[in-house]
């Protein structure tokens, strides 16, 4: 981790640490100066003039969440958005942008994803690389800036590395919206630990959107942000235009009978996903004789992925569960999930779920936990079993009524299929995100954003 920091630091501060601030605001106050000698440029009538194709800059540097990403501008594209998406290849998927239709420009460099590469030595590079990006973009944005600055995710700002925030104050200072997709209220499994930090992200933006109303509220009430900036845009389905290999395939590989019954919990394997309790509660259906198997597949830290072994191994359930600890491909998650007959989200916590989407999408009976955000998705009794979150046997008893059920398997699944639209959920989404996107580019926002920059040399957060 520290040589994480050492590199970007470096990189970034290679003017010297007491200079980089002020080379953003040199340069800032350079576009400034000439937006002045060209009113043309920065005026009011001419943002009300580019209101019908606002130019927007999507930023996801190390392409945390590509699919997301890919998706939405994909969606974006089709409104007649002018979209940059700034993300590196995804290195686990590296055709993930363009087979939406989507091109991806890092800003200068974009080799290494494109490599296999050992974990640390990757993430080293992506930095350095990401460092190297982020300089190239502050130069470009001298002379072009953007209208919006619409962030997707900020990975740096749990190692206190203030880049970022320089990064969105330069933006700021060129006139460009700030706008920010939730798609974590705060790192997973860091608890308050980073509180601060997203408070200062989250009230330097313009707009914050969210995919619940259950988020909206907690960022009304944790975080203290105006509910007229929060815009509440639901979350699009993933993967309805790819499809899996043979269903008899996948569970001849996985040795499962034809008959037997299999359960699913896919995704990045992280503490808050709650295996500990899908495994408790696996114990107990073990007791009552079924033949059902639990499939867990997904990648995670090897710390995390051991522990969930051991405890495989020492409730006895090695006969009864696969583990299927690696990346999945997009067609070899997909066949799982064309294997399975329920697919399980025992979660502890969540901001939002591209898994419970993939799962609805796929007409899956589907058992989570009755967290906020999953309730106003899922409907207990109707679209989903849900149970509260470490209560063994309600979750044990939900998924065992389900294995016994499969009329009830059927009738779930086909409810929550009407959930997912396809193309045209996103073409919804992408209508939402433009209309924020245009208030936001408004002459009245524009003429504010102006005084703001004529009276106060250090608008936004250092």
């Amino acid at each position: 981790m520290e040589l994480y920091k050492f590199c970007l630091t470096s990189a970034c501060r290679s003017v010297g640490s007491a200079l980089a601030p002020r080379v953003v605001d040199t340069i800032a106050a350079r576009q400034l100066s000439v937006a002045a000698e060209s009113p043309r440029k920065a005026g009011p009538e001419v943002c009300a003039q580019r209101k019908p194709r606002v130019r927007i800059f999507m930023m996801d540097l190390l392409s945390i969440v590509p699919y997301y990403d890919a998706y939405l501008c994909q969606a974006l594209q089709s409104e007649d958005v002018s979209v940059t998406l700034c993300a590196t290849t995804y290195h686990l998927d590296s055709s993930c942008f363009d087979k939406r239709g989507v091109k991806n420009h890092p800003g200068l460099l974009d080799f290494v994803g494109r490599f296999k590469l050992p974990k640390v030595l990757r993430r080293t590079l992506k930095l350095l690389e990401m460092s190297i990006n982020m300089m190239a973009l502050v130069i470009r944005f001298v002379w072009s800036p953007p209208d919006a600055v619409h962030v997707q995710y900020l990975p740096l700002l749990r190692w206190d590395v203030p880049v970022d925030f320089w990064f969105l104050r330069y933006c700021r200072r060129l006139g460009s919206a700030l706008i920010c997709t939730v798609h974590d209220i705060l790192p997973s499994d860091t608890g308050e630990t980073h509180a601060q930090t997203f408070q200062k992200l989250y009230n330097m933006m313009d707009a914050v959107i969210c995919h619940s109303d259950a988020i909206k509220q907690q960022l009304i009430t944790q975080f203290a942000i105006a509910p007229k900036r929060i815009w509440v845009i639901p979350h699009g389905p993933f993967f309805f235009d790819s499809s899996g290999s043979s269903v008899p395939a996948v569970r001849s590989k996985l040795g499962v009978a034809s008959t037997d019954t299999i359960v699913l919990c896919q995704g990045l394997i992280k503490p808050y996903k709650g295996i500990d309790f899908l495994l408790d509660a696996w114990n107990e259906i073990q007791k009552s004789g079924t033949t059902a198997r639990l499939v867990i597949a997904g990648n995670g830290e090897r710390s995390d992925l051991n522990a969930i072994r051991e405890k495989v191994y020492s409730l006895g359930l090695d006969s009864s569960v696969e583990l299927c600890f690696r990346f999945l491909s997009v067609d070899e998650m997909l066949s799982y999930y064309q294997a399975a007959d329920i697919v399980v989200y025992p979660y502890k916590a969540v901001t939002t779920s591209g898994a419970l989407m993939t799962g609805i999408n796929q007409r899956k009976a589907i058992v989570a936990t009755a967290l906020p955000p999953f309730r106003e998705i899922l409907r207990h009794g109707k679209s989903a079993l849900l149970c509260k979150y470490g209560d063994t046997a309600e979750l044990a008893s939900s998924l065992l009524c389900l294995i016994r059920d499969p009329s009830l398997r059927a009738k779930l699944a086909d409810e929550a299929a009407t959930l997912s639209h396809g193309s045209e959920a996103w073409r919804q989404i992408a209508a939402q995100t433009k209309n924020c996107y245009a208030s936001l580019c408004s002459s009245a926002f524009v003429s504010r954003l102006g005084t703001q920059r004529r009276s106060s040399r250090h608008a936004g957060p250092a």
